[in-house]
């Protein structure tokens, strides 16, 4: 009934994890992106459902290994998440209620991150709409896929974990990849910026998530989370300034 969906890439330290905490899916798929380390040979002890796919994009590759999931059901999840037993024990309650009218399932992350969970700001409950019927969802946007429902969605209690970055240098590159596809993403869309937008828009962010959603709850983890979403905030516009004047001189 329900078919768990990993995408991977480079993925060895933490792949092993996540397929034991989804060992009670009817199947698991798999599509790796030509990793280099032994994620493919982890992935095969747990399941023969592992196909490899040069990279596209978050949103084609979603889709994709969505259409090779044979259950009605799908759940993806990241190679740094994992399902937990009262997360599994909620998830089967309600899709096995025949009664049932919702076609999707928000799932809340936890996410421990230098040192600590945190459990406050915008990283906390960090829903995401992980678990739908195949013929209801199909992934849409880029660099941020996420699914379009046909239908309505329930959110659910217990946490999915979420082993997040590294360390902070991680974290930068990634702040790095990401803020290139969104500013490039912004441009296409003529997303309109003015100078205003580099103080403004991460100033607002820090706000919200370390006082009006209390993320100094979570000591220095916390505050430096909110840092650095908003310097992701700041990136993607300063890039995407970059990008307007690259753009305008050619």
């Amino acid at each position: 009934m329900v078919s768990a969906c990993v995408m991977t890439f480079n993925n060895g330290e933490q792949i092993e994890d996540c397929l034991k905490s989804v060992t009670w899916a009817d199947e698991t798929v798999v599509v790796d992106s030509f990793s280099t380390d032994q994620t493919i040979e982890i992935c095969r002890k747990y399941t023969d459902r592992v196909y490899q796919r040069r990279w596209p994009g978050f949103k084609d590759q979603s889709n994709y290994t969505m259409s090779l999931a044979q259950y009605r059901w799908i759940l993806f999840i990241d190679a740094d998440e994992r399902i937990t037993p009262e997360l599994f024990h909620e998830i089967q309650s309600h899709i096995n209620d025949v009664s049932s009218h919702y076609r999707g399932f928000y799932l809340p992350r936890k996410t421990f991150y230098l040192g600590k969970w945190i459990n406050h700001g915008d990283w906390y409950p960090a829903y995401d709409l992980r678990l739908y019927q195949k013929d209801k969802g199909c992934w849409v946007k880029e660099p941020h896929a996420k699914i379009k429902l046909d239908g309505k969605a329930k959110y659910l209690k217990n946490d999915m974990l979420h082993f997040s970055y590294k360390n902070l240098s991680a974290q930068l590159s990634t702040i790095d990849k990401y803020t290139d596809m969104s500013a490039n993403e912004m441009e296409k869309r003529g997303t309109s910026f003015v100078t205003l937008q580099l103080i403004s828009r991460p100033l607002f962010r820090f706000i919200k998530g370390y006082l009006l959603k209390r993320g100094f709850m979570d000591g220095v983890p916390g505050f430096v989370a909110a840092i650095t979403t908003s310097f992701y905030v700041f990136m993607k516009y300063a890039k995407l300034r970059e990008l307007r004047i690259k753009n305008s001189e050619t």
